[in-house]
């Protein structure tokens, strides 16, 4: 729609109809603005994210295939009253996973995948938020069938506040859009995630129709993200075993407190460097460069040399391993970042409201 205005502004402005010509102008800037804004998500985008989302998967199980999947791959079984969910609400601790679950499920459907955050949305501008919230269902219906994931639900539409009219319209508009998607079945699934489903409006929870608890990793899904996180191309000496060790010593972890670890555990080698004095001469594991280079060791190696970082030329350094102590101690330093009362309150959420995929 964007190209189509830009197109008939210009036809009309070589016409000298410059009034219509200055608003199709207009119209072809938000279409386009809106199509940069909203992060659609590309076939490139999908392939990179697939490691990542292999391990969430698992994590999703039948409930979300039969909530998403299903309907968006066969919609000829979800017809008459068989009606497939118009909006599922993914809420749970925060780092575990949501936003990967949403690009999953539109990488399984293949199909197209808006995505926006509440900021996307809101404006300082009396009235640009309502705007934004409809050009948003308007271009899912344009790009349909098309998943929409709005991250951070609760920042546009928490509970309502008499002395906040601005978001009182938006949530207004965010209800009126959401009927509209559920009465003509437009091809247009809303998915939103939250770190605090109580905070939702009661009107905008009434509107997900699906609330899906997604709770933070099992030991197995743990030690895959280990994994992932320290990079299949990193340089590492811990053993396949090790890896269930590491998962089985950070319960109650979430998926992103497990990517800091792995962030700090990369860390320590390099900071070993720094201070060490004895290296020794290995053989280049790859074929292009330096024949030999230089790898950090104790002083008890029998082929130690003493010597120090700021001697060795940049091509000859070989890349510190990571190792299973490494891990530990990063693992020691980085604690969990969700507390028992906070998995109580989501225990609690999802008896009242919502149902549990664990």
């Amino acid at each position: 729609k964007g190209i189509c205005n830009a197109e008939q502004a210009t036809a009309e402005d070589k016409a000298h109809n410059y009034e219509a010509a200055a608003q199709h102008y207009m119209n072809a800037a938000d279409w386009l603005m809106q199509a940069m804004k909203y992060g659609v998500m590309n076939a490139q985008m999908k392939q990179t994210l697939r490691p990542k989302i292999e391990s969430y998967l698992e994590q999703a199980k039948e409930v979300l295939k039969e909530a998403i999947i299903l309907p968006v791959k066969f919609p000829q079984i979800f017809q008459g009253n068989r009606k497939p969910w118009a909006g599922v609400l993914l809420y749970g601790p925060p780092g575990t996973g949501k936003s990967y679950l949403a690009k999953a499920i539109a990488t399984e459907c293949k199909s197209t995948f808006v995505s926006v955050s509440s900021s996307d949305l809101l404006s300082k501008w009396l009235g640009e938020s309502e705007k934004g919230v409809k050009g948003l269902f308007e271009l899912a219906r344009e790009r349909q069938p098309c998943i929409v994931f709005i991250d951070e639900i609760d920042a546009l539409c928490g509970q309502r506040n008499d002395t906040d009219f601005e978001l009182r319209r938006v949530k207004t508009e965010f209800l009126v859009q959401m009927q509209g998607a559920v009465t003509d079945n437009s091809g247009v699934l809303l998915i939103a995630a939250t770190s605090v489903p109580w905070a939702l409006d009661t009107s905008i929870r009434r509107c997900f129709e699906k609330r899906i608890f997604i709770p933070l990793p099992g030991v197995n899904e743990r030690a895959a993200m280990f994994k992932t996180h320290l990079g299949v191309n990193t340089y590492h000496t811990i053993k396949e075993h090790e890896w269930m060790q590491l998962a089985q010593k950070s319960e109650h972890y979430s998926g992103a407190d497990i990517a800091v670890v792995c962030r700090e555990a990369l860390l320590r080698p390099i900071r070993r460097l720094g201070s060490a004095t004895y290296f020794k001469r290995v053989p280049n594991p790859k074929p292009c460069g330096p024949r030999q280079l230089w790898l950090v060791c104790s002083p008890g190696d029998p082929d130690a040399q003493e010597l120090t970082l700021d001697k060795i030329k940049s091509d000859e350094l070989c890349e510190p391993p990571v190792s299973m102590s490494d891990m530990l101690a990063a693992l020691a330093t980085q604690k969990r970042t969700i507390t028992g009362n906070d998995l109580l309150d989501y225990q609690k959420f999802t008896h009242d409201f919502g149902r549990d995929t664990s």
